[in-house]
């Protein structure tokens, strides 16, 4: 069995046990020509794109039903995630009208949120023509927001969705460590960048977002510090260099940062104020990870690691502490941050087994350059764990 014929059935259930969880009778994803305007969740129930109208309901019983076009359905039948596939000619009305009838659901979930982007995949011109087609046989006062479910069913990893993100995170910790050995004085953002690309290339491997801005590359101060393309700007001694990297692989991501220091020929380690920055963003991680598990909100874990920068006498860091990583390296609803308006109520949402967080907070150390480390978590049952390498100690170009 695929890869993806095993994600699929294991998503599809965990879907069932989700609804009975949440007390909904039925979840429909209702989308159409995916590959131009797919919904986030087609990749849970169908092994490609669709192109007609289509119609993914599953029940609280445990029915599943796909209801798509006749050249999409043979590829969905052969998952064997359904326990059936129904491809139309004329039109879907006809048949998801007869299907919901006969389950008469009394909550029908359907995939918007004001919030949150992964909850948000029916265009409001699908949105409108599900009312229509569910007024014919009276269901339409039946719809509610899928958020809940969306989010759960995102966040709670699978083993299978654990296992090909420990394979990125593995092969990314690969491609940072042989360019530890290429970083020298002399050499730009733009060669390091591309020294780690070709890896990438080398290997036949994607990276997790953009290649404009993956890797980043940060030498010194006053730089962009995040988002940014690497420039033509030489690392020099005295500089702290920070690097932002992930990989996709088998659809999952990594997301992780870390910092150098190129030492000046009069060194034999990093200058005090380093050191102090770097020990300190290492505290800030461990500590947050320890206050991690099922229950807590995400703004505590961010308020924890905020306390320790600001404390040490650092500005606290412009963003949130953690995002999740899964087929996007942000993804999921759920956040580590503080309560800013840009992220609405995802700081408030409970920590559940199964998520996997970064942690990356940051600091500036005046006329070197701005120390980062970004680390990849599990929340397991009673706490979270490293699914990264932690780095703990500065890496230090000589």
């Amino acid at each position: 069995m695929s890869m993806t014929e095993t994600l699929i059935k294991e998503k599809t259930e965990q879907a069932v046990r989700i609804l009975r969880e949440m007390g909904l009778d039925c979840w429909i994803t209702f989308t159409r020509e995916s590959e131009i305007c797919g919904d986030p969740s087609l990749v849970f129930l169908a092994p490609g794109h669709v192109t007609w109208h289509s119609a993914f309901i599953i029940s609280s019983s445990g029915r599943k039903r796909a209801i798509v076009g006749l050249y999409d359905k043979k590829a969905i039948e052969e998952v064997g995630a359904y326990e059936s596939v129904e491809g139309y000619v004329t039109g879907l009305k006809e048949p998801l009208q007869k299907f919901l009838t006969e389950l008469q659901p009394q909550t029908i979930a359907i995939n918007f949120s004001k919030t949150s982007e992964i909850c948000d995949g029916l265009t409001h011109g699908l949105y409108l023509t599900l009312v229509d087609i569910l007024q014919e046989i009276g269901l339409e006062n039946r719809l509610v927001s899928a958020e809940r479910l969306v989010s759960a069913l995102r966040e709670r990893k699978s083993p299978v969705e654990v296992q090909a993100i420990k394979k990125a995170i593995a092969l990314t910790q690969e491609i940072f460590d042989l360019v530890a050995g290429f970083i020298a004085p002399g050499r730009s953002e733009k060669q390091i960048a591309a020294f780690m690309l070709e890896e990438v290339r080398r290997r036949g491997l994607q990276t997790a977002w953009g290649q404009s801005t993956c890797p980043a590359v940060f030498t010194g101060p006053d730089t962009a510090q995040a988002h940014y393309s690497p420039t033509d700007r030489q690392a020099e001694p005295g500089h702290i260099l920070n690097m932002d990297f992930g990989l996709r692989v088998d659809g999952y991501c990594s997301d992780l940062q870390r910092t150098f220091y190129l030492l000046r020929e009069d060194e034999t380690q990093a200058p005090p104020e380093v050191r102090q920055g770097f020990e300190t963003i290492v505290r800030a991680i461990e500590e947050a990870r320890r206050t991690m598990k099922p229950g807590v909100k995400g703004v505590e874990i961010d308020a924890v690691a905020r306390r320790i920068i600001k404390e040490a006498g650092y500005e606290e860091f412009p963003h949130a502490l953690g995002h999740q990583v899964g087929r996007f390296a942000h993804d999921g609803t759920a956040l580590l941050g503080p309560a800013w308006e840009k992220y609405a109520d995802k700081p408030f949402r409970l920590l559940e087994p199964g998520m996997v967080f970064t942690l990356e907070p940051r600091l500036t150390v005046p006329g070197r350059g701005v120390v980062t480390i970004e680390e990849m978590v599990l929340v397991t049952e009673t706490g979270a764990e490293f699914l990264s390498r932690p780095q703990t100690k500065l890496i230090l170009i000589g």
